[in-house]
């Protein structure tokens, strides 16, 4: 008989036949891999609590269960039950009111003594959704400063709004079964949201991780930011951030149709998604792909479309509130223009305006503003020696956005995150941009919580947003160097040209004839005479 451990045996046709013996072991290594140990100092230090990094001569991508991918979702999921715990102070029961009857116990300010608010919760009773009320169809009315009286509807975009109203029905039918854990239909409905928005995050993390490529372990701090501690559950952005990061993976992968449905998708949970066509319409015009960003902008329209359309025939008035208050909003506390107001006394551009009244020059400037930001991002994109990343120009398109708009809730600034790890994974000044942008929190709760119940004036909150501004103006400079000095660029390290361009991946230059010289690459002049520099060849 054969001996087995040369190789395996099979008979056939009674003739006995021997195998060759196993093939070894698969010992390849992942060399290609970035091995942040290796690279960069900060992990290099993290890593001596478990034991210092991977070895020289160690077989890199041979594991087979915690992969990359698994540890970095699992560490998102350490950070999002963090996130749930800061703000599980704000539904805590007990009994109130004079009769003792059970409810949210949110006495002594608890949501800003103990930094925990959440939009989800005052929204349940506020936005109606406790009565089981459909959003936007359902209105009620409010009083103005005048004593006038308003008609007011849900104020989120489409898909947010019945993001809500499905958690809503979630939560009712939960608290209606006997066998399940009671509570307030409340806590139950923040729940609810939450898990939903934990399931989003990951969502984030998983395609950003993607988006990384061979710098896979760059999306961990996508998952350990500390912005996700204090604002994954503030409100509902998570949503946009699945859907945004899962567009930019499709456009990654070659897809452009689908990138189109993701990010017109997320246009209608915020709007800040249908921004990534811009930067994806000045890089295709440079590459000569306009066929592939007109699918995605066509499938982006016909996907808001979709979720739009039946709302806005069916409720107008209420499919249009989203639009109205954003017009009607005056400065955000989190903005520019009221950083400038609370430090000089400025009353603003419009100055005092009466109830409905809508700021006009500020809405006026803030557009001019960002459309500013839009034409010197769109002449950096066309005229760079080197083509800038997709993850380069998205980055300074959201943070352009966010820098001029006069609102940044401070929920906004999870939109960053993914971007900022895609477009700048240095990780010392990523996770100092973060913790500052995470510690605005602090002053804001204590700025609300007023300076006659031992809170802090608006000058110290309004500081701290003036620090998180110049970190991500800070932020923006780099991305700009490294746009103009390519071989700093991390990324590009090893004659990668953009894991995330898709079609404009190693694509060369051909911008349309009709394009006037001033707006084509200004090709360095060592390059133009014959000097080697194999990065300024690839990708344009």
């Amino acid at each position: 008989m054969a001996d087995n451990t040369t190789g395996s045996t099979e008979t056939r046709d009674g003739v006995e036949l021997v195998s060759p013996a196993p093939l070894a072991a698969d010992r390849r290594s992942a060399d290609w891999r970035d091995v942040p140990g290796h690279t960069d100092p900060l992990t290099a230090r993290l890593t001596s609590t478990i034991g210092g990094p991977v070895g020289r001569h160690a077989l890199i991508g041979r594991t087979r269960f915690f992969t990359p991918m698994r540890v970095i979702l699992l560490l998102a999921v350490v950070f999002l039950s963090l996130g749930w715990f800061s703000k599980a102070g704000c539904i805590q029961q007990g009994p109130v009111g004079a009769n003792g009857a059970l409810g949210l116990d949110w006495g002594g300010n608890r949501q800003y003594v103990a930094m925990c608010y959440s939009d989800t919760v005052p929204l349940y009773g506020a936005e109606h959704l406790d009565e089981g009320a459909f959003p936007y169809k359902k209105w009620w009315e409010e009083s103005r400063s005048d004593g006038s009286v308003q008609r007011r509807y849900m104020e989120y975009p489409v898909l947010s709004g019945l993001y809500q109203y499905g958690s809503m029905v979630v939560a009712k039918a939960w608290h209606a079964t006997p066998w399940l854990p009671g509570g307030l239909q409340v806590v139950i409905y923040f729940n609810v949201v939450a898990f939903g928005l934990a399931m989003a995050w990951l969502v984030t993390v998983w395609a950003s991780a993607l988006l990384a490529g061979r710098r896979v372990w760059d999306a961990a701090l996508v998952a350990c930011s500390p912005l996700v501690i204090v604002h994954a559950f503030t409100n509902f952005d998570p949503l946009a951030t699945a859907f945004a990061a899962g567009g930019l993976l499709a456009w990654a992968r070659k897809r452009p149709v689908l990138a189109g449905v993701l990010l017109g998708l997320g246009g209608a949970a915020k709007m800040y998604p249908l921004l990534l066509l811009g930067p994806l319409l000045v890089l295709c015009l440079r590459a000569g792909k306009m066929r592939a960003w007109w699918q995605s902008t066509l499938a982006a329209l016909a996907a808001w479309l979709v979720v739009n359309l039946p709302i806005a025939l069916l409720f107008p008035r209420g499919w249009a509130e989203f639009f109205r208050l954003n017009s009607e909003r005056g400065a955000d506390p989190d903005s520019i223009y009221n950083v400038i107001a609370s430090f000089t006394g400025w009353a603003g551009f419009d100055g005092p305006l009466a109830p409905g009244e809508s700021p006009s020059v500020l809405n006026t400037v803030s557009f001019l503003l960002f459309a500013a930001v839009c034409v010197g991002i769109g002449y950096v994109a066309l005229t760079a020696p080197r083509r800038p990343r997709v993850a380069q120009l998205c980055f300074l398109l959201v943070a352009g956005f966010l820098l001029t708009n006069k609102v940044w809730s401070p929920q906004y600034s999870l939109w960053l995150v993914p971007l900022a790890v895609l477009a700048l994974p240095h990780r010392r000044i990523l996770l100092a941009w973060m913790t500052i942008d995470a510690l605005v929190w602090v002053p804001r709760m204590m700025y609300y919580l007023g300076v006659s119940n031992k809170g802090l004036p608006e000058v110290w909150f309004t500081g701290t947003v003036l620090i998180r501004d110049l970190a991500v103006v800070m932020l923006c400079v780099l991305v700009l160097r490294q746009i103009y000095r390519p071989s700093e660029d991390l990324v590009r390290f090893g004659f990668i040209d953009d894991p995330a361009g898709g079609v404009l991946d190693q694509a060369e230059d051909a911008p349309p004839r009709w394009l006037p010289a001033w707006l084509r690459p200004k090709i360095p002049e060592r390059a133009s005479a014959g000097a080697p520099d194999e990065k300024a060849r690839v990708g344009g």
